[in-house]
């Protein structure tokens, strides 16, 4: 298929187009580039792929003409990146995937996914599953219930928008994150041998290896569209939902030297646990990674110096370095270079 990706060279979408490009499909990126092109360096020249420097927001509709499908990644990617400016947060991840859907289907595309979150159901004690009512506690949150709420509806004949909501990333990726839980244990537990812990590490959380969510964008592609028209799935592993601080533990057990647990920050008012029997037995997906894997991967490349950790590896740092160059910053000068 031609395949668009908003976001593709973030840390989700840059695991995502090789896996595309592998499987003959042909992938425009439209992506602002704020973390660089270097995620993608490796494909820059490949024969398939189209990397168009723009926003979600204002981006010219004709770059989502000959698409057949739209992987919607573009966001500002975690509660803490949300809560510095709520309004932009709600205008990208919100607005701008309405946006986005809208030309897709406008366009002639057959399907649209949006990339969603399992931070949506907040703070519940029950297994979840897709039939209980979300409960976002921050403006990242609410920003993917608003836009699974606007764009599931566009579900016809000839449109098939279907939102997949993640459990928390982590892994290794082309555009590193050491902002996310397990990736942030690791390099903590190598560089400084403490593992930092959010008090006071009872809060649940389902986790996913970033590698498997590329995969499972694949196979929601793959999937006949009128087993997942207007649908939404959980995306991760009932074995994977972890209390973070036995999760910690786990981490360090698998690390070459185990490090001790040090405490920060207030306690974590979201917790949650998630059913994923729906995509395990309609999609027949199944995590093949687990944090295990990942704490091995992360540390063999920090060891080898074959992975970033400066400031472009934690999200809000490095948008609160945009933010103080206006340069950088400018939408004005990113808009519409084709590369």
């Amino acid at each position: 298929m031609r395949v668009l990706v908003t976001g593709g060279a973030g840390y989700l979408g840059a695991c995502l187009v090789p896996q595309l490009l592998a499987a003959g499909h042909e992938v425009t990126v439209l992506d602002r580039f704020f973390f660089g092109t270097e995620p993608l360096a490796e494909y820059a020249q490949h024969p398939r792929i189209h990397l168009v420097r723009d926003d979600v927001r204002w981006c010219d509709g004709r770059v989502f003409e000959g698409q057949e499908a739209v992987v919607d990644a573009a966001a500002l990617s975690n509660d803490p990146a949300g809560a510095m400016d709520p309004w932009r947060t709600r205008e990208i991840n919100y607005l701008g995937r309405v946006r986005t859907s809208r030309l897709a289907r406008e366009a002639g595309a057959s399907r649209y996914l949006l990339t969603s979150s399992c931070s949506i159901y907040g703070f519940q004690d029950s297994i979840l599953t897709e039939e209980t009512t979300p409960e976002p506690l921050t403006e990242y949150a609410r920003a993917n219930w608003l836009a699974e709420q606007d764009t599931l509806p566009m579900a016809s004949p000839s449109f098939c928008p279907t939102a997949v909501r993640f459990a928390t990333l982590y892994g290794l990726s082309p555009r590193m994150r050491f902002d996310l839980a397990v990736n942030g244990m690791v390099l903590g537990g190598v560089r400084t041998h403490r593992i930092p812990v959010m008090k006071d590490g009872t809060q649940w959380r389902p986790f996913l290896h970033v590698r498997d969510a590329a995969r499972a964008i694949s196979e929601v592609l793959a999937a006949p569209p009128g087993s997942v028209r207007g649908r939404v799935f959980n995306v991760g592993s009932d074995e994977q939902n972890f209390q973070v601080r036995p999760l910690a533990e786990l981490v360090a057990a698998h690390l070459r030297e185990p490090p001790t647990l040090e405490w920060y920050g207030d306690p974590d008012v979201r917790s949650y646990r998630v059913s994923f029997a729906r995509a395990r037995s309609e999609l027949g997906f199944t995590p093949s990674l687990t944090p295990a894997d990942a704490a091995r991967e992360i540390e063999q490349a920090l060891r080898a110096d074959a992975v970033d950790t400066g400031l472009r590896t934690k999200t809000v740092e490095w948008y609160r370095h945009l933010l103080s160059d206006p340069a950088a910053a400018d939408p004005v000068r990113l808009r519409g270079v084709v590369l």
